[in-house]
């Protein structure tokens, strides 16, 4: 998945359409983040329907929106003792954000939330393996 199937792209070279490749983009918890992102918007739009939904959307929106964004800055500050940091910030987002979909299980339907919920515990389990990865790699430096 590329910054293309974001819908985003950029311009290179007398105007000619090129899709920039980051290897961030190659980060398969950072894809998954980035899709739940796009399902996190479809979600929030059922629960503003309600006035008990709006504020499970407005923290959802922050948490689900934390995730893919930490990782970007921790991997745009390179591979020293910072990016772990934002990878454990981005983990307690995910941890969070799995909090506020059970906690619309009054608004949302339970396939929904199942599925944000198995998302959540994949990236979840994915930062925790690069974390130990990270830190043996640190250890050995």
């Amino acid at each position: 998945m590329g910054i293309g199937d974001w819908g985003l792209e950029t311009e290179k070279q007398n105007t000619k359409n090129v899709v920039m490749e980051d290897s961030l983009e190659n980060l398969q918890f950072y894809q998954m983040a980035m899709q739940l992102w796009d399902d996190c918007w479809k979600d929030t739009e059922i629960l503003i329907k309600d006035y008990r939904g709006k504020e499970i959307a407005k923290q959802l929106i922050r948490s689900v929106g934390s995730i893919s964004a930490n990782i970007e800055e921790g991997y745009g500050r390179g591979y020293g003792k910072e990016y772990p940091q934002f990878i454990r910030i981005s983990r307690g987002s995910a941890r969070e954000s799995k909090g506020w979909y059970i906690r619309s299980k009054f608004l949302l339907p339970k396939e929904i939330i199942k599925s944000r919920i198995d998302i959540l515990e994949s990236i979840i389990k994915m930062e925790t393996k690069t974390l130990s990865t990270l830190s043996l790699k640190l250890k050995t430096n």
